[in-house]
């Protein structure tokens, strides 16, 4: 089997740090069934670590089977979801994904903190990647060219998402790469703003709620 899909997204720029350790505190499933997230981190690796996030104050895990791993690289066009399934054991893919997710979490951690990085983890998806390029028709009596994976074992459907992770820490500004600013939040972005100031996950929903609380305590302190 294999999937083609675009590359994956990196960048520069300059920001604060970003509190990126939410794995190590053994997160639980969903009290309901997992929603797929939505994509705040504008990079995949950023919205790799974003499918663990903060719920009552403990953090829950958004991937809780296979499908919800296949579910999200398809969203992310790193596997296309018409083709068939790959023949992995139940719960293989589940568990890979899941150790990428830790491995790049200590990157970006130690990228932070303008420490080394253990290199060797994230060679190992990255050396399991199998990829060519081929000629395809744009409908307009052009070619284009794309790659192609191999996606015959979790690592291999899992290797475009190394590779972008692997962008992300050598191409990156990691000043831009920041947790949300939200006390509840624990979601982290790259901040791509002219400005560089950006604060939230979201304006609709972190920075909405920060504005919200502000208006209370403002009417609190005035009464």
């Amino acid at each position: 089997m294999s999937t083609t899909h675009p590359a994956g997204k990196s960048g520069n720029g300059n920001g604060a740090t970003v509190a990126v350790d939410a794995d190590s505190a053994n997160p639980r499933a969903p009290a309901a069934a997992p929603v797929d997230p939505e994509f705040y981190g504008d990079h995949p690796a950023l919205d790799l670590l974003n499918t663990v996030v903060q719920q009552d104050g403990a953090p829950v895990d958004l991937w809780q089977s296979d499908a919800d791993v296949l579910r999200w690289l398809a969203r992310q066009h790193f596997y296309e979801p018409g083709e068939a399934a790959p023949r992995i054991k139940a719960g293989a893919l589940l568990a890979a994904a899941r150790r990428l997710r830790d491995t790049v979490r200590s990157a970006v951690n130690r990228r932070k903190a303008r420490e080394s990085v253990d290199i060797g983890a994230l060679n190992g998806f990255l050396m399991e990647g199998r990829r060519h390029l081929e000629l395809v028709a744009d409908g307009q009596n052009g070619l284009q060219t794309r790659e192609r994976y191999e996606a015959n074992t979790p690592a291999q459907l899992l290797a475009p998402l190394a590779e972008s992770a692997a962008q992300l820490l050598v191409d990156g500004d990691f000043n831009l790469v920041r947790e949300c600013e939200h006390p509840d939040c624990t979601l982290c972005f790259y901040d791509r703003t002219k400005s560089h100031r950006r604060r939230w996950c979201s304006m609709a929903l972190c920075g909405n709620r920060h504005k919200v609380a502000s208006f209370r305590r403002r009417q609190q302190q005035e009464a």
